[in-house]
């Protein structure tokens, strides 16, 4: 009887010890560091935002680069996927050449590189480029001096140290390449400038755009001569344009494809030089028609460029200014009476 009178008392004991523990509040512990709300942004908002922080709101310049594109000698090419805008005109032959600009990039391969023609000083100077060429047609040597235009030419001997040689066979020409290390440490050696006051020639949206249209643009074929025909296909998934050239995949050294977001189709007559040569003339003063490309659609522009050394100004059909979406470019400088497919 009295050891369970000794447990019933141990027993209320602690029920009454416990019931008095949870009457007494304890203060809250404060934690050492306040939450701290931290905001998410989607891919796509900071997809945009690095294309404006490295190639737009930047007052770094750009870098101009002439590229071959003579035949398949001079494919496939190294570095022209990451031009951030590229030009694609009609040389002599029939045949195309490109000049990839560059800003923000370390580039490690670019070529092969091929000489200047007259013409594409023009948007050089649009973008008050550094300029990057391996020789030059007798016209655009003159012109080329006549505008004072910063260039890195690998026929100077102050210059070549800066490219290397891969050949494929003897007597191959479409070998130059170089790197954007190479460009700059040249460029800083000649005292060129590194910094821009020029506003971008192109005009960037701060979304991607949906032109909303009617006209659907998931292949497109521009053929430049007999001899050569450049083309894009939209790729839904990715909504990119993937280059070729001559219906095949155009496909960098890498293994990477050429594809770019925006395509400007610029439709500009080309005639003879008359130099006694096949070189071809290009003026891209006045003004003309064309067409903006971009997210399986197209829609028609205009453009007018008042001198060569002013910028190319393109407009919608309503007469508003054009802005494209962010994104890699290539504007095709293309006859008007050349054939031209949109699908």
């Amino acid at each position: 009887m009295r050891s369970i009178t000794r447990a019933f008392l141990l027993l209320l004991t602690v029920a009454v010890a416990f019931t008095g523990c949870k009457g007494e509040e304890k203060p809250a512990v404060k934690p050492d560091t306040e939450e701290i709300m931290v905001e998410t942004k989607d891919p796509v908002t900071l997809e945009i935002e690095k294309f404006f922080e490295t190639y737009v709101d930047t007052d770094e310049r750009p870098i101009a680069i002439m590229v071959d594109n003579d035949d398949k000698n001079a494919r496939p090419h190294a570095g022209l996927d990451e031009a951030y805008l590229v030009y694609e005109m009609l040389i002599e032959g029939g045949s195309t050449r490109f000049m990839a600009l560059y800003r923000g990039a370390d580039t490690e391969k670019i070529g092969p590189i091929r000489s200047s023609r007259h013409y594409y000083l023009d948007y050089v100077m649009e973008n008050d480029a550094i300029y990057t060429h391996f020789g030059w047609s007798p016209k655009a040597m003159q012109d080329i001096s006549a505008f004072g235009i910063d260039k890195i030419n690998g026929v100077l001997g102050t210059d070549e140290d800066i490219f290397w040689r891969e050949k494929k066979f003897k007597g191959d020409w479409h070998s130059a390449y170089t790197s954007i290390e190479n460009i700059k440490n040249k460029a800083q050696s000649k005292k060129m400038k590194f910094k821009t006051k020029r506003q971008n020639a192109i005009k960037y949206a701060d979304s991607y755009i949906d032109l909303d249209a009617e006209n659907t643009a998931v292949e497109v074929t521009l053929r430049y001569s007999q001899k050569y025909t450049t083309g894009y296909i939209y790729n839904a998934e990715k909504e990119t344009y993937e280059k070729t050239i001559d219906g095949q995949a155009h496909i960098m050294q890498s293994g990477n494809p050429f594809e770019v977001k925006n395509i400007i189709v610029q439709l500009i007559p080309d005639s003879a030089l008359g130099d006694g040569s096949d070189r071809r003339n290009i003026d891209t003063t006045g003004s003309g028609k064309g067409y903006y490309i971009t997210g399986g659609e197209y829609e028609e522009i205009t453009w007018s460029k008042s001198s060569r050394t002013d910028n190319t100004v393109y407009k919608k059909a309503d007469g508003t200014e054009l802005l494209i979406s962010p994104g890699k470019t290539v504007i095709n400088i293309i006859s008007p009476y050349a054939q031209i497919a949109v699908k």
